[in-house]
């Protein structure tokens, strides 16, 4: 049973194993755990919570539902609560560029909220482990990149559709050649293909799979075992292998894509009245509530269901 507990509104937050394991929760299952402004700040609040916890040795990061997360919100009505002046409006929307015009306000809305956010768990002073089920779509990669370790259920799809239903270029944590491969990251993000549970794990993107009834009892069980490392050990091993990707340019790259991304919002909002800044039907890409199905990535047919 747990330890101890908290409510947010949007996450939630545990400890196990007298406080040795913290963990986390997306919890929109309504909603497919997309991920509108207070679930991020809300995900980053409990982030540095378990960092600065000097009983946490381990951070699970899953998610309540179907599915761990569908990627941002595109839309719900809390989401348009949030972004909309007024009593509702999220106070992040009025700082760190919310107030600005132009490209400039959404380049540092999603600086702060998107990429920065993602690098800061990355660099989380603890080992994490994202626990992913069901869908795995767009920026919900980002959430089980920044991890040290993913775990998934054996029915997990990953897939990053923003190229074939926004026409983005990618999430803004662009993480895919890295943890893809460079050709299989052009597939994916050309196609808006998925692959499953078990190519992840033949990638080197996921370390364990599991049975779904499994998950959460197999993730506890793993993220037990990493608990089991000297603290110091543990850090100085997740500092030397971040460095080493880093000097083999991971972070430089991170920082320039992001820029590519903005770029990428700025052509659409360009060519659009009204400034919409992804790609809209007239554009050739399909509006992304009436998308086809996301279709798995098979080596021997153009489409899946050829």
């Amino acid at each position: 049973m747990p330890d101890g507990q908290d409510e947010y509104r949007f996450v939630t937050y545990e400890t196990l194993d007298d406080g040795t394991i913290a963990r986390i929760m997306l919890n929109r299952p309504e909603a497919r755990n997309a991920q509108n402004r207070g679930m991020l700040v809300e995900l980053n609040d409990a982030f540095l919570r378990a960092e600065a916890d000097d009983q946490v040795r381990v951070v699970i990061l899953g998610g309540n539902g179907k599915m761990f997360s569908s990627g941002h919100d595109l839309g719900s009505k809390v989401s348009v609560e949030e972004y909309t002046p007024g009593p509702n409006q999220h106070p992040s929307r009025a700082v760190n560029g919310g107030t600005r015009e132009g490209a400039e306000t959404l380049m540092l809305q999603e600086w702060h909220h998107f990429f920065q956010n993602t690098l800061r768990w990355r660099n989380l002073r603890k080992i994490t482990i994202g626990q992913a089920h069901g869908d795995v779509y767009a920026a919900a990669l980002m959430l089980l990149w920044a991890c040290d370790l993913i775990v998934a259920d054996e029915n997990t799809t990953f897939a990053d559709v923003v190229g074939s239903r926004l026409g983005m270029c990618g999430v803004e944590y662009f993480g895919h050649p890295w943890e893809f491969g460079p050709r299989k990251a052009k597939e994916l993000l050309l196609t808006g293909d998925s692959i499953d549970a078990h190519e992840a794990h033949a990638l080197g993107m996921v370390s364990k799979v599991f049975k779904p009834e499994e998950l959460a009892d197999k993730t506890v069980e793993f993220a037990r075992r990493i608990a089991e490392r000297p603290t110091m050990a543990a850090l100085l091993i997740k500092e030397a292998v971040n460095q080493t990707v880093d000097n083999m340019g991971f972070y430089n790259s991170l920082n320039a894509c992001f820029t590519i991304h903005e770029l990428n919002h700025a052509h659409w909002a360009w060519v659009h009245e009204g400034g919409y800044p992804v790609a809209q039907e007239q554009d050739g890409i399909p509006h992304f509530k009436d998308a086809p199905p996301i279709v798995p990535s098979v080596k021997d047919k153009v489409r899946a269901d050829d």
